[in-house]
């Protein structure tokens, strides 16, 4: 089979290797697509993860059972599925809490180990989750980011009639602004410094759109001058960080996304947030029942997946997929399709 191989920040290396081996309580999974989304790029360029290279990335694809353990049962081959991509123990305290991120033996697939650039992987049969045959496999490559959204709208515990504000209108922005209106939040206003992606996030389903330097305007107009109930990091910028507390509510909540780099820091006025009984809380990957949760979404067609399954690039132009990347601003999502045996 061939795998893609991110041999150093900048340098993929597409190779011919071994089909994995399938243990007894794993699954084969023939991979049909997978999107390369933020993480992917951060690993790329050397600035996330660097340590495990080289590696196969990608952690965001679905594909069909390509073969299956001995001890393996409720699932058969050419089935379509997703993958959890978070390994955890499955014994300890946060893994019953569907904390996985926080298990100490937590690895993650094409992060910590290998990933979904490539025409097989071999996976835990328990992270395997079935996927509906009448769902596009372009959207279902979608369920990994989804999941992500789903995991920081329930942290955040969103509910309807609620202002939010999502500072960002990347793709996952975008999945926050459809998934806020999902939900039932109102008003939505979301900003980024792209004047496309503020369209596409109007498209998507905001109230109103605005660039950075008006957002505090818009969001006062909006909310009768209290501020937002919620608002939602989702660059990973410091600067956007200490600009989402003046624009949340006394008693709002900053939903805390977007990964900033490993040195830097949130100020935060202690005596202001117990005053204001503000909140921060932070959230990264779905996994476990976001998973689900965000297939069930996309089956039933609750997001518009049409802005984010524009751009594909097949498996060997994966370098050309990365290098261009940041030049299509246009594109909420790109894919790269598997084409070999």
């Amino acid at each position: 089979m061939r795998a893609a191989y991110l041999v150093e920040p900048g340098r993929f290396d597409l190779r011919e290797v071994a089909v994995p081996a399938v243990g007894r309580d794993e699954v084969l999974v023939r991979i049909a697509r997978t999107g390369i989304c933020g993480t992917d790029i951060h690993i790329f360029h050397g600035r996330y993860s660097a340590e495990f290279l080289p590696l196969v990335p990608g952690h965001e694809f679905t594909g069909h059972v390509a073969a299956i353990g001995r001890d393996v049962q409720g699932l058969e081959e050419g089935q379509p599925v997703v993958v959890d991509t978070n390994i955890g123990c499955g014994r300890c305290y946060w893994c019953r809490r569907n904390e996985i991120l926080n298990c100490p033996d937590m690895r993650q697939m094409g992060i910590h180990c290998d990933g979904g650039f490539a025409d097989y992987i071999a996976v835990p049969a328990r992270l395997v989750i079935p996927a509906s045959p009448d769902v596009p496999t372009e959207v279902l490559a979608l369920t990994e980011p989804l999941a992500c959204v789903v995991r920081a709208a329930r942290k955040a515990r969103v509910t309807f009639g609620q202002s939010a504000v999502v500072m960002g209108a990347g793709p996952i922005g975008n999945l926050h602004v459809q998934l806020l209106r999902t939900i039932g939040a109102a008003p939505i206003i979301a900003s980024d410094v792209n004047a496309n992606r503020r369209d596409m996030a109007f498209a998507c389903g905001a109230d109103a759109v605005a660039a950075p330097e008006d957002l505090a305007d818009v969001v006062r107009d909006m909310t009768d001058g209290r501020g937002a109930d919620i608002v939602i990091e989702s660059v990973g910028l410091p600067q956007l960080y200490a600009e989402a507390q003046r624009l949340m509510r006394t008693g709002g909540h900053l939903a805390a996304f977007g990964i900033t780099g490993p040195d830097e820091t949130l100020s935060l006025d202690i005596l202001t947030t117990i005053l204001r009984e503000n909140s921060v809380k932070g959230s990264v990957a779905g996994m476990g029942e976001d998973m689900h949760d965000a297939l069930t979404l996309l089956t039933h067609g609750r997001i518009d997946t049409g802005p984010f399954t524009g751009a594909e690039y097949p498996l060997d132009r994966i370098q050309e997929a990365f290098e261009t990347f940041a030049d299509r601003p246009q594109d909420l999502k790109t894919q790269i399709v598997m084409s070999g045996p």
